[in-house]
């Protein structure tokens, strides 16, 4: 780690690995989804060791301090020396992956949608209801 004094949040994002490419940190930003401090951020703006950076990923908010800041995009164990999560950060984000976890399963809430092809069988069943019914062009009378 270099010892810098202040970086620009978009680069500090990168270097800290919440994202995978600078231009998406800086679009997340421009996007409202990063406050520096309680303020809404700009990709240029300045970060120092001791700011609260709170941003979302997904659905997931994550609040955060700055340790420290660093030149260049490390390996994810040095990148963790960048940041320290709060305490009721950590617990929210569990929460709400312990609240995934115990969700019911989306495609188990569809009513509707394509049907399967027992379903599209059965379909075909009750519309023909069998071959004695089926329409003929011959004249069996």
């Amino acid at each position: 780690m270099n010892t810098l004094d202040s970086m620009r949040i978009d680069k500090w994002l990168w270097c800290a690995r919440f994202f995978k490419t600078r231009s998406i940190a800086a679009e997340e930003i421009s996007k409202g989804r990063v406050m520096v401090n309680g303020q809404t951020a700009k990709a240029s703006r300045e970060v120092r060791p001791g700011d609260t950076v709170v941003l979302r990923q997904g659905p997931v908010q994550r609040t955060v301090t700055v340790r420290a800041l660093s030149a260049q995009r490390g390996p994810a164990p040095v990148a963790q020396l960048l940041y320290e999560e709060t305490a009721d950060s950590i617990a929210a984000r569990e929460h709400l992956q312990e609240l995934r976890r115990l969700a019911p399963e989306p495609a188990l809430t569809l009513s509707e949608g394509r049907p399967t092809k027992r379903d599209r069988r059965q379909l075909e069943r009750e519309r023909s209801g069998g071959w004695g019914d089926r329409w003929s062009a011959s004249v069996d009378e």
